[in-house]
């Protein structure tokens, strides 16, 4: 009940008219920031952030201020599956599992219809999340206390062996295609000795591979060759222009609730722990595939293959701020923009905000409820003019869609190198689909692969220094158990498979 009274209080500040206003600005801006491949709601909310600075001066300030920026960070999380599934160029790094049944849902005409069920399903894994941090933020601010580097690299080694796992393709090149992706994520300075690895004497590889630049370049660059080379047909495709795609989606979306339930309780754990909104899209998206009745259908068009990365990636994002207010640990790169505006603002995130500035915290918790209904009151009205998009003839779309990539990896670090390599990666992007290799795997390898390098490297540095650290606990032991039997889970398979056949040609002979 205290809870409730409080948030009570906090809907009392958040519903002014002047934050209302904040809400829907922000966004608007958040959903043009997340179609723009590169750029991303951590930027966004970095490059905005000052503008804020004179709003925290004024009484209640902070408040208006954190409620515009987060909201702007609610329309990014809109905004990534915007791109991803209308030319199948993520917009946002977590909205790469959602182009796998987005795009080619768009290219069978139902953008609308993947469309509405990606908005729909990012706001019922926020609004779980937002939920989460309501009641049961002390909980759960405990439960992160708990984890270490041996726990960070565990939660990663169940991502990877997910794939492994889960794939309906050939084990083989799953890991080939991972394995590349840890290749790539290897270059650049090393973070524990600050050597060099594998720049072969190139300045610009100093930094590594940015995962953006791969993203735009594998998906972006790498569609446009293929759609180039199956005929050039610079038709558009059809797309409806009514609400009614939006009601009867909505109609289809109930049966898919064990679906919704389960990405949001990935989406949240990766979000708290932190984990990240990425490898918590691409966890429930392998889940799905696994346990759903049309999992041979997955890749080609599934409503359910978009519910479930953008419920998780929702989640996540959100739950993300969790941490942060609780603990003063950011769970993602944008919660750390945030947190860096708190204490610009005075603020010192923590147990004692909740007790010092209770206005603050539950105006802000307040707005989390809010800003999603006004994103997704945004979104979904603009689907039909969204949906429109694919009407207009691939020969005019092609080259804004290169350009618009251009931009976006150029931004990213303002060098003409992470063009060149944003090419480099469409051709190799080309290259995969063409021999039928998963690019998911190359990908998540790519983002993740030096997290759990470092988290395994600060396990093995600490004063066992043993691979028996990754059991040495109940929360451990239990991630890094699963984690081995998905890895192996292919070759079990097939020694069952192999042992049913003896078993049925003994009774048989």
């Amino acid at each position: 009940m205290q809870e409730i009274q409080s948030l009570m209080g906090g809907f009392a500040v958040a519903m002014s008219w002047f934050n209302l206003a904040l809400m829907l600005a922000g966004v608007t801006l958040g959903v043009l920031i997340g179609v723009l491949p590169g750029l991303g709601g951590a930027n966004g909310v970095a490059i905005l952030l000052p503008l804020t600075f004179s709003m925290s001066q004024q009484p209640g300030g902070a408040t208006s201020a954190i409620i515009l920026l987060s909201c702007i960070y609610w329309g990014a999380l809109f905004g990534g599956a915007i791109t991803s599934i209308l030319f199948n160029i993520p917009g946002e790094p977590w909205s790469v599992a959602t182009t796998f049944d987005g795009y080619p849902l768009a290219q069978q005409g139902r953008a609308g219809a993947a469309l509405t069920a990606a908005f729909t399903s990012s706001f019922v894994g926020a609004l779980v999340a937002v939920i989460l941090i309501t009641f049961i933020s002390p909980i759960i601010a405990r439960f992160a206390l708990q984890f270490g580097p041996p726990e960070f690299f565990s939660v990663y080694l169940l991502t990877f062996s997910a794939f492994v796992g889960m794939s309906k393709g050939t084990p083989f090149k799953t890991i080939t295609a991972m394995m590349t992706g840890f290749a790539l994520a290897a270059v650049g300075i090393d973070t524990v000795t600050g050597q060099l690895r594998l720049t072969f004497g190139f300045a610009d590889l100093l930094k590594g591979f940015d995962f953006l630049i791969a993203v735009i370049g594998l998906f972006g660059i790498g569609e446009i060759l293929l759609t180039i080379e199956e005929g050039l047909e610079f038709k558009g495709a059809q797309a409806k222009l009514n609400m009614r795609v939006v009601l009867d989606t909505w109609k289809e979306l109930p049966k898919y609730w064990k679906t919704s339930i389960r990405s949001s309780a990935v989406g949240c754990m990766m979000g708290i722990v932190p984990g990240g909104a990425t490898p918590a899209s691409f966890m429930s998206y392998g889940l799905a595939k696994k346990m759903s009745r049309d999992g041979e259908k997955f890749g080609t068009g599934i409503v359910e293959g978009v519910v479930a990365p953008e419920t998780a990636a929702h989640a996540a994002g959100t739950s993300a701020l969790l941490p942060m207010l609780t603990l003063g640990v950011p769970g993602s790169p944008t919660a750390a923009v945030l947190l860096g505006g708190l204490l610009i603002w005075g603020l010192q995130p923590g147990p004692l905000l909740f007790v010092e500035k209770p206005d603050f915290v539950w105006g802000l918790i307040a707005s989390m409820y809010l800003g999603n209904i006004v994103g997704l009151i945004v979104v979904l009205t603009c689907v039909p003019l969204f949906a429109a998009i694919l009407r207009v003839p691939f020969s005019i779309i092609a080259p804004v869609i290169l350009v618009i990539c251009a931009i976006g990896a150029y931004t990213v670090h303002n060098s003409m190198f992470d063009v060149w390599l944003m090419l480099v990666f469409g051709i190799a992007g080309y290259v995969f689909k063409k021999l039928d290799y998963p690019m998911a795997p190359l990908v998540l390898a790519l983002v993740l692969g030096d997290r759990a390098e470092d988290s395994f490297r600060q396990t093995m540095l600490g004063p066992e220094g043993s691979l028996g650290l990754f059991f040495s606990n109940p929360l451990v032991g239990t991630i890094t158990g699963a984690s081995l039997l998905l890895l192996f889970w292919p070759l079990i398979s097939s020694a069952i498979a192999v042992a049913r056949g003896r078993n049925g040609n003994r009774r048989g002979g």
